[in-house]
């Protein structure tokens, strides 16, 4: 009998599933984005399976509070928009980045080139989709002249800079703790409180799921090592309930209940609670725990867990965004199911691959650098220490 032997990915495998996972995940989740489990099944007849329509159908354009972006059959959302923004960062600067990088290239990318932006079905300056959470980073930083490691500050608390970080993990693949010193260093910028710490613990996650032998276990336990406060305490409470359930449907509600008491939104997404959004060290974002919930609950396999994170609703767009990275990391580009990014190209107007290549290029620069770094300061040391 011959035996068959499923071979590690490499670098550039496991980037192209990190970055095309993410945008897959971001293309199916945004069509529902904003829902709740029971209504999202109400209106597409069952769970949804794959790329579906705009949840108004035809009156995307008009229908309030989507208008007027045309979310659903296959567009990607800012999600992605700012993650390959990011990608365009570490292309210029093929190094380790900070605040500063923030400043100095993300936010003249946002500002100064059009590009096509799916949702508007129109080329426009980035700028121009974005959140007004992301919004604020251009404002703080072009306008107002904070010093860019402080620009978070006064920002809501949100997902807003942890749904981007994931080339962050890419870059210091296989080093969790240097990619969530790294993230929390650039999510300076745009975020802080749990916020900040999502960036930072979701950055690890890829940068561990990249891991050769890692697990959806293994990737949990290394965020639960880096993780602090609400955001550790919710990761756990999330992890301990995903240990009951095999498969998604039945995961749906108590994932929910989990992460519940340290979700500052409160129970309608659309409505938030008066204290939403504030920082806190006894809160977390609900969107990286329900992506790492997902992803135990589904075994690491890449189909299940996205359509678990986007069945969930609420923000299942940038749930499924984090979860799809992770998954994708884990399997590399093959886990991702080649009609769902082929049609999610296509539809949205963007080559998923190219910037996965690149990244992983620049992923293997910086590794030489660090390498050429730290037998540098080994030899400082030698010499000042007498060993």
């Amino acid at each position: 009998m011959t035996s068959t032997i499923t071979p590690i990915p490499t670098l550039e495998d496991r980037v192209t599933g990190v970055l095309v996972g993410a945008a897959v995940g971001d293309a199916l989740g945004g069509a529902v984005e904003g829902w709740t489990p029971e209504a999202i099944a109400e209106r597409h007849g069952g769970r949804i399976r794959g790329i579906v329509e705009p949840f108004h159908k035809a009156e995307w354009r008009t229908a309030r509070p989507i208008a007027p972006y045309h979310k659903g059959d296959g567009h990607v959302t800012d999600d992605t928009l700012m993650t390959h923004a990011l990608v365009r960062v570490y292309e210029k600067v093929r190094d380790h980045l900070d605040a500063y990088a923030v400043a100095d290239h993300l936010v003249p990318d946002l500002i100064g080139t059009p590009r096509w932006i799916p949702e508007l079905e129109a080329e426009a300056l980035p700028l121009q989709r974005i959140f007004l959470a992301e919004k604020w980073i251009v404002a703080r930083i072009h306008y107002g002249h904070v010093d860019p490691r402080e620009a978070g500050v006064g920002n809501i608390v949100n997902c807003g800079a942890a749904m981007y970080m994931a080339p962050v993990g890419v870059v210091n693949a296989g080093n969790p703790r240097r990619a969530y010193e790294e993230a929390l260093d650039v999510a300076g910028a745009h975020q802080s409180s749990y916020g900040r710490e999502a960036a930072g613990v979701f950055a690890a996650a890829v940068a561990s799921a990249c891991r050769p032998g890692a697990s959806p276990e293994s990737v949990v336990e290394d965020a639960l090592r880096l993780a602090k406060d609400g955001t550790r305490a919710a990761i756990r409470a999330v992890r301990d309930e995903a240990a009951r359930h095999d498969d998604f449907e039945s995961a749906l509600g108590p994932l929910r209940a989990a992460v519940t008491p340290y979700d500052t939104v409160g129970p309608d997404y659309r409505s938030p609670s008066l204290g939403a959004r504030r920082p806190s060290r006894l809160h977390a974002i609900e969107e990286l725990p329900v992506a790492l919930g997902m992803l135990l609950v589904c075994g690491g396999d890449y189909r299940e867990t996205v359509l678990g994170s986007v069945n969930y609703g609420r923000d299942c767009d940038s749930i499924a965004t984090m979860s799809g990275a992770i998954a994708g990391a884990l399997g590399g580009g093959a886990a991702v199911p080649g009609e769902w990014s082929t049609e999610v190209a296509r539809a949205s107007r963007l080559d998923l691959h190219a910037p996965a290549a690149s990244l992983a290029r620049v992923a293997r620069e910086v590794h030489a650098l660090d390498v050429e770094r730290h037998r540098a300061h080994e030899a400082a040391f030698a010499a000042i220490s007498g060993a």
